[in-house]
Parts: structure tokens; C-alpha cells; sequence
């Protein structure tokens, strides 16, 4: 073990305390806090009223402009029109006005005429008392109101009493048609002039005599009167209802207050003091918030951790790599923000921040890959904010955590995690259609070079995660004693010296270990477990018996069998002892301890059958634990899966004509005889994926061990041929 593992197995074991846990994320928190503090830091802007302002200053929150908003609304109410109501009942009464005096007239007249009258139903009335025209007069007025009386001239009253009925008629059918219709018009103060000239137009075309349509020029020209009048309250509401419809005006966000060498007015002014940058007195808010946010990150990554991760070994290794990722991550984001804000360019979108995802994908899991990414997308918002006011730059954190899980996604893909730099070269595309599509959302004008930039600050961005984390998979793999996937990839190379020599020394445990692994791997991934590290496992679970490849038979080719002539303790000391020496020689080359362990376990204590029968029949008081192997039991799935792969194999390939019948009865007997001798009382493999197991096995070796066609003899062929 080296000085780094060393150093890390020295923390792990401080963190088993509680205390220690909670103080590595506070330590980690105020480190984040640490990177983020100037980030929040208030600005500092220094003007002067009616003089050039030093800098372009840009509002950091919507606010509302009260003055402008009133403004608006005092010209808007200005703009709108006085409202003007419509009194219809006025044309109705005057109607029935002209209609009364009229009638009155008539009634007159039949009471005064000295000729016999006539109803309408043809029945003769008394004849009326004879009246001068004075007396006419006087009684027409009796009959009317004195207000009416006041507005009428004499000559309409003379010209009324000395009319005949036929005239009055017409003049009265005419007077209120005339009337009704001029008045039905909106007639404002202005126009009651112009409503008298057309009333007397539209009499014009009587056919009565001048007397008589003088006096109804005159009675029309009295009857039209202004009908349309100022509505205080309406035309209030409309003003209202105008007001209401005012957006308030506001300083948004991100908008240019005043630009460099802009001269500083008093509505400049006026706007600076509303968003709050002449405002001479310190906040703490803004550290206040970020100790918040802080907190409640880490405080709920600290349950996640505490809660969701039951092997105590595997969760403090977890955290100690979560917790060096993080900060190498923000580190690194802090390196790249400092030179975007020297440079004052968007050199933040090369910030190669799927590492952080590639690497906690490849090291431990993707649930902690998603955390990991979302808690750095969270934080870049805040470290790249730059000159985007509010302190938060949305758009980078969406970039992180989308080219974050483009990656995680796309090292899912089988094959994927040998391939991290072919990974990369993807993402570069990826992020390069996500950087473009927030520039075009935003519709900002760029140049060719700019694009251009863009494009090769993603791509950099992709290739550069896929190159950090390449280089940095053998340091943690180093350090926490990891095996990864590329790890496991450069062990199960045929040139390895270790394979080289199984196949050399002992060619027939090569071809079985070689199947062994096609059965182990496809079983593995059936059941959801690391179907690499089962076949990586199987080539090397065997290395012990190249101490001596010719004690055991797929390496006794046309050979005597040696075990005939030993004796059983012999044989079972010879034949156990290839799992002891396999863990022996696997720690030696200093693999990983998950491969030692299929090495020592895929066996776990099951019994030597045949030699102990032998040694049963040769000494009856032979005891069945001498005949066991030492184990330990299979606690790994992927060693209980190696271990029914490595007995099927064998068993398969010593029957005669294997069938799918026979297979499937003999592998149900192997696991079957497994569960009942306690191999897997250690291991939390279910009943349901040791059934997966048996199903996947013998799919695999009905594909090995299928019927072939019989071919003749070789001397009957020959003849055939020569037929």
C-alpha cells in the first residue's frame, strides 16, 4: 500500500466518527464559501451629478420607476376625452309637447266653431259657442301651461285658433316627425343652432298655409333644445380604466442604467438612487444568502450520504472522492472565471465541467454524478455571474449541468467507459448545439469570429473534460484502491503477462476461464450486476493452478492422470491449494482486491466430492471438513454467479451428448446443491436472480454445446466424392 493510500485510509478511519463528517462538509462549505465571496460582494459605483460617469452601469434587480409610471399616467388621463351622455327621454317629451299643444288647438277650435261637428264615428255634436280670435287665444292658453305659454310667440297662438282641422292635422303630423327626427341626433350646446335650421328645412315641404307653417317652423325651432350633456362620472371612469391600463415603468434587470463617459443627468441620477447604487451604507445580505444556500446544499448532500449509503467502507470512500472532486471542480472554476474576467471575454464556456460528472460516473455511481453536477451547475451561476447583474448567470449553469448529464448519458452506453476521449468528442458537439441554441434564444448579433469562438470554447470545453479525467482516473484509482471500468479493460488485455502465462502454462484452464467468463458475464448482466468484473474475474480466478497446470484435467492432454497414483489427502491439498495460490500470485502483481477475492472465493467451502468419497472408502472416520475448501463464501454476486459458472462449465463439458434438457437439470442441481450447503448465506443475491442465473447460463450453453449435423466418415466421404 502506498503513501496515498495510506493517507486516505488515515482519514476514512476518522470519519466513521460523526464529528468528522460534519466537520469535512463544513470544511467543504467554507471553501465554496471561500470562491464565492467576491462573487457576491457588492459593487462599488462612484458618480457624480452632471459629470461623465467612469463606467457602464447596468441595474442588478427590476425596479419600478414611480416617478416615469406617474408621469405616464398623468399623460394618459390628459389624453382622454370628456364623455358625453345622450338624454333620449328629451326627444320623446318634446314630441309629446308639440303633440299636446296641437291637440289642444283642435279642441279649441270644436269648441268655438258655430258650424255642426262631427266625431270620428260620424255622430253629431252641439254646435260650439262663437268666439272671437282673442277669446280663442285665451282659451288655447288656459289649456297650457304658463311655462309653455311664456315660449310661444302670440302669432303661433293666433295662427293655431285660426286654422282648420285639416291643417292642424297635417301641421302636427309634420311638426312631430321633423321634431323626433332632428332630435333622435346627438345635439351638443354648439349645435342646437345648426338642429333649429334643420327641423325648419325639413318643414319647408308643408302644404298648408304661410300662417300656419310659420307657426310650425316656430313650435319645431322652441321643441329642439341640447340633448347632449357632460357625464362627470363616466368620463371619470374612462380616465380610470386608462390609468389602470399604465404597466408601471421599470428599470429591468440587466438594463443600461448609463454607459461609460455618459454624462450623469438628473434622470440618470434619479434611476442610479432607485437601484439602490448610490445607496453609501454596506449589506451583508448577499454573503447572507450565499451562507444559506451554501448550507442547505450541503446539508441535504450530508443526509443523502448519511441515509442512502448502508456499507460504512464504501460510504466514507464515497465521500472522500465526492468531497476531492467538488473541490478540484471549483477550483478549477474559479481559475477559469478570474481569466474570463481578465480577459473580459466568455472564456467560461470552456470550463470543462463534465469531469466532475465523468469521473464520479466512472468512480462510483450515476445517482452521485447527477448530485455532483447539479450541486457545480448551482455554484457556476454564482462563480461565472461576471457582469450579469443579480449575481446569478443562469445560462452558464444550465450549460454545466446540461453538458454534465450529456456525459453521464452518454458513458451509459456499453463500451462507452473504455472510450472516455470518443465520449469527449461527442460532448464537444453536444455542447456546441447547446451553446448556440442559448445564443440564438437570446438573439444576440454576433460576428463569424465570435461563432467561431463559441464553437471552438466547446469544444475545448468537451475535449478537455475527456482529457482531465482520463489523467486523473489513475491517481484516485491509486489512491482509494478503485477498480474502475478502464482499470478492468487493461486487465482483461491477452497480453497481459499474467494471462500470457495461463495460456502458455496451462493452455486447457485458459479456454475454460475464457468460457467461464462468456457464461459469468452474460449471467452478471441479467441480474443487473458488473458484468465486466465477472469476466475480468473469470479469466484470472484460475491463475493458481499454473503452480501445477498437469494435477488438474483440461490440462491432461493424452496424459496419465497423476491423481491415480497420489493420495486423496494429496490430491485435496494440491487442488485446494489453487485458490489460495491464485489470491497469492493476484496480490503480488498488486490487483485489485476485487479480483484477488474471486481468485480466493469462487470455490467458498464446498466440498472436494470425489476425493473425499476416495479418502470415505480408505478410512471411514475420514471427516468432511478436511475435504472443504477454506473459502471465505462468495460475498460479491459477481463471485457467487463465477463460482455456478465455473462448476457448469466443467459439468457441461464432461457429459457425452449435453442436451437443453440435461443442461437445465444440471445446473439447477449445482445451484441447487450450493443454496442448501450455505455457499451463499453470505451474499445478497435473491432466489429470483439466482433463477435470472439459471436461465441466462443455460441459454448461454445451449448456444455452446447446440447439435451439429453428423458428417460421414472421412474413408466414406472420400468415396462419395469420388462417385
Amino acid at each position: 500500500m502506498n503513501r496515498i493510500q495510506k493517507f486516505f485510509t488515515k482519514i476514512k478511519e476518522l470519519l466513521v466518527h460523526r464529528f468528522f463528517q460534519v466537520l469535512l462538509f463544513i470544511i467543504l462549505g467554507l471553501f465554496a464559501y471561500g470562491l464565492m465571496f467576491s462573487n457576491v460582494k457588492p459593487e462599488k459605483v462612484e458618480v457624480e451629478l452632471f459629470k461623465p460617469s467612469e463606467q457602464t452601469i447596468r441595474s442588478t434587480k427590476t425596479v419600478e420607476d414611480t416617478y416615469k409610471t406617474e408621469q405616464e399616467k398623468e399623460e394618459i388621463s390628459k389624453q382622454v376625452a370628456d364623455v358625453y351622455s345622450l338624454k333620449k327621454e328629451y326627444a320623446k317629451n318634446k314630441v309629446d309637447l308639440i303633440s299636446s299643444i296641437f291637440d289642444s288647438a283642435i279642441e279649441v277650435n270644436k269648441e268655438t266653431d258655430p258650424d255642426k261637428e262631427h266625431d270620428d264615428d260620424g255622430k253629431e255634436n252641439k254646435k260650439g259657442t262663437v268666439k272671437t280670435d282673442a277669446q280663442k287665444v285665451s282659451i288655447l292658453k288656459e289649456k297650457l301651461t304658463d311655462e309653455v305659454n311664456k315660449n310661444i310667440e302670440e302669432s303661433v297662438f293666433l295662427a293655431l285658433v285660426q286654422a282648420d282641422k285639416d291643417e292642424l292635422k297635417i301641421a302636427k303630423d309634420s311638426t312631430i316627425t321633423a321634431v323626433n327626427n332632428v332630435m333622435s341626433s346627438r345635439i351638443a350646446a354648439s349645435d342646437v343652432e345648426n338642429a333649429k335650421k334643420k327641423v325648419v328645412e325639413e318643414l319647408g315641404y308643408m302644404s298648408i298655409n304661410s300662417d300656419m307653417k310659420k307657426a310650425s317652423n316656430s313650435l319645431a325651432r322652441t321643441a329642439i333644445i341640447q340633448n347632449v350633456f357632460f357625464d362627470k362620472d363616466k368620463t371619470e371612469e374612462q380616465r380610470r380604466k386608462a390609468v389602470e391600463s399604465v404597466e408601471p415603468i421599470r428599470i429591468l434587470q440587466g438594463q443600461i442604467i448609463v454607459e461609460e463617459n455618459q454624462l450623469v443627468d438628473r434622470d440618470v441620477y434619479r434611476q442610479l438612487e432607485l437601484a439602490g447604487f448610490l445607496n453609501t451604507e454596506s449589506t451583508i445580505y448577499p454573503y447572507i444568502g450565499l451562507l444559506l444556500f451554501i448550507f442547505l446544499t450541503f446539508t441535504a448532500f450530508y443526509y443523502f450520504f448519511y441515509f442512502s449509503i448502508s456499507k460504512k467502507d464504501n460510504k466514507y470512500n464515497q465521500l472522500l472522492i465526492f468531497s476531492l472532486v467538488f473541490i478540484l471542480s471549483m477550483a478549477t472554476m474559479k481559475t477559469v472565471s478570474i481569466l474570463a474576467d481578465l480577459k473580459n471575454s466568455n472564456l467560461e464556456y470552456i470550463f470543462p465541467g463534465a469531469m466532475a460528472a465523468m469521473l464520479i460516473k466512472i468512480l462510483l455511481n450515476d445517482k452521485l454524478a447527477v448530485a455532483m453536477i447539479i450541486l457545480l451547475g448551482s455554484y457556476g451561476t454564482i462563480i461565472f455571474n461576471g457582469d450579469t447583474p443579480g449575481n446569478l448567470d443562469f445560462s452558464m449553469g444550465l450549460y454545466i449541468i446540461f453538458g454534465g448529464l450529456a456525459a453521464i448519458i452518454i458513458l451509459s452506453r456499453p463500451n462507452f467507459k473504455s472510450k472516455v476521449l470518443v465520449a469527449g468528442l461527442l460532448l464537444s458537439l453536444i455542447n456546441m448545439a447547446f451553446v448556440f441554441s442559448l445564443i440564438f434564444i437570446m438573439d444576440g448579433h454576433y460576428t463569424r469570429m465570435e461563432y467561431l469562438y463559441y464553437a471552438s470554447a466547446a469544444i475545448g470545453s468537451g475535449v478537455g473534460s475527456a482529457v482531465l479525467t482520463m489523467g486523473l482516473l489513475p491517481f484516485f484509482e491509486a489512491g482509494f484502491g478503485i477498480l474502475s471500468s478502464i482499470k478492468l479493460i487493461e486487465l482483461s488485455n491477452p497480453n497481459h503477462p499474467l494471462l500470457r502465462k495461463i495460456l502458455i502454462e496451462a493452455p486447457g484452464t485458459y479456454h475454460h476461464s475464457v468460457m467461464v467468463a462468456n457464461l459469468a458475464e452474460s449471467a452478471c448482466e441479467a441480474i443487473g450486476s458488473n458484468g465486466l468484473l465477472a469476466r475480468v474475474g473469470s479469466y484470472y480466478h484460475d491463475i493458481g493452478k499454473t503452480k501445477r497446470p498437469h494435477f488438474f484435467i483440461e490440462n491432461q492432454m493424452n496424459v496419465e492422470n497423476p491423481h491415480d497414483r497420489l493420495q486423496p489427502e494429496t490430491s485435496r491439498d494440491i487442488i485446494i491449494a489453487h485458490a489460495v495460490d491464485g489470491g497469492e500470485m493476484l496480490r503480488s502483481h498488486k490487483f485489485p482486491k476485487e479480483i484477488v477475492d474471486i481468485a480466493e472465493q469462487h470455490h467458498g467451502t464446498t466440498l472436494l466430492k470425489f476425493f473425499y468419497h476416495k479418502a470415505k472408502k480408505q478410512d471411514d472416520a475420514t471427516l468432511e471438513s478436511a475435504y472443504r475448501y477454506p473459502g471465505p463464501r462468495a460475498i460479491m454476486k459477481e463471485v457467487a454467479v463465477i463460482g455456478i459458472a465455473d462448476s457448469v462449465e466443467a459439468a457441461v463439458r464432461s457429459m457425452q451428448h449435453p442436451t437443453p434438457e440435461k443442461i437445465e437439470e444440471l445446473v439447477s442441481f449445482i445451484i441447487q446443491d450450493r443454496i442448501q450447503d450455505g455457499q451463499f448465506d453470505e451474499c445478497d443475491i435473491t432466489m429470483r436472480e439466482l433463477s435470472i442465473v439459471k436461465h441466462s447460463l443455460c441459454e448461454s450453453l445451449n448456444g455452446i454445446f447446440h447439435s451439429r449435423i453428423e458428417y460421414p466418415e472421412p474413408d466414406k466421404l472420400g468415396q462419395k466424392v469420388k462417385e
